[in-house]
């Protein structure tokens, strides 16, 4: 099973608390956890894009770092980890964006891919008068078609004719081309977007919810594997999750009750005002689980528990058919990294190669 972590790239991390760690995004603390995660044999660090924040008292998502130059900087200080950097469709040009990743692939040869962001939260986008209208929510999987064909296209071959419903490409050049071609990430829990991901990208993200309840995951990765088979390509499952650890499960869950206590409800509200806006949304959609979601601080799965415990829910995960793997969380980054190299990851089998 391939491990992953999700980079802090905004302030206090994926807790939507007031007191749970309270951090800004800075560049050395993700250069921190990135070589943590290359020391302990991690496959891949991944960096989200957020342009608007949810605010409220814990000012959360209100301070972030752009994901690109982030990377950038990344790829030059690593050597053997996967970097991908997250793109906002609808923010970047396809071209420049396929531009702006050969460069960073030349940094980091063969180790740069490129993660696709829909659009969801319409006020990122209305800030800068570059939201489509409310008819984005529809069509939005299309749009990422045309955009990664484009991209797709450049790569393969320095040019793109392409001439769709959202782009209309003339003579388009690219060069230099990747020579080791760029992969695609995306993150479509809807049935749509995993249609989209079977189509395009090389992995999907998926999302479940609750502690330690590891039977959430299959029906995700069934659907995904569904997609698959119809689109006649594969997309890999890779899984969103959080890790809450400790010397022994009494006192990592005391960690997480102390985070709930602290639960940013006005952030929260935000949030889901924003996801509301999507009035069509499947049920398994990002915003569907949203609106769905309890009063907590993230609603993705947590594994919370001792470090042999949390070990253990992870072998588990190893075994779900289509599973390839997981992007993990951490409460506390720095601390989360060293817990899970030298005292999770040893008492796993699925990372015996590894550790």
């Amino acid at each position: 099973m391939d491990v992953g972590v999700f980079l802090p790239i905004g302030n206090n991390g994926w807790l939507i608390s007031t007191t749970s760690p309270q951090y800004m995004p800075t560049f050395a603390l993700n250069r921190d956890v990135t070589l943590a995660a290359e020391k302990y044999g991690f496959e891949f660090a991944l960096s989200m894009i957020k342009l608007r924040g949810f605010g409220g008292p814990s000012e959360y998502w209100d301070h972030n770092l752009e994901s690109f130059t982030l990377m950038a900087g990344l790829g030059s200080i690593t050597s053997r980890i996967k970097l991908f950097a997250s793109v906002a469709v609808l923010t970047i040009p396809p071209a420049v964006l396929a531009r702006m990743a050969v460069t960073i692939d030349a940094i980091a040869p063969g180790r740069f891919g490129v993660n696709i962001v829909s659009g969801w939260q319409k006020a990122e986008y209305e800030q800068m008068g570059t939201w489509p209208g409310e008819v984005h929510f529809s069509r939005r999987y299309d749009y990422c078609g045309e955009y990664v064909q484009v991209m797709k296209d450049l790569w393969a071959t320095g040019v793109s004719n392409l001439k769709g419903d959202f782009f209309q490409m003339t003579d388009c050049r690219v060069s230099p081309r990747p020579p080791q071609g760029i992969e695609i990430i995306s993150a479509g829990q809807s049935n749509r977007g995993m249609r989209f991901a079977s189509e395009y990208a090389d992995y999907n993200f998926i999302s479940a919810g609750g502690i330690n309840d590891i039977a959430q995951v299959r029906p995700h990765t069934e659907r995904l594997l569904a997609a698959n088979a119809t689109a006649g390509r594969e997309c890999r499952a890779m899984l969103l999750m959080m890790i809450i650890a400790d010397e022994t499960d009494e006192a990592a869950m005391a960690k997480w009750d102390h985070y709930v206590e602290g639960t940013d409800l006005e952030a929260l509200a935000w949030r889901d005002s924003q996801a509301a806006a999507d009035v069509k949304a499947e049920a398994h959609s990002t915003v569907g689980r949203m609106v769905r979601s309890d009063r907590v601080p993230t609603n993705m799965l947590r594994l919370i528990g001792s470090y042999e415990t949390v070990a253990r829910h992870l072998d588990e995960l190893s075994e779900i058919p289509g599973l390839r793997g997981v992007m993990l969380t951490f409460d506390d980054y720095i601390l989360g990294m060293e817990q899970f190299g030298t005292r999770i990851q040893p008492l796993m089998t699925s990372r015996a190669h590894v550790s």
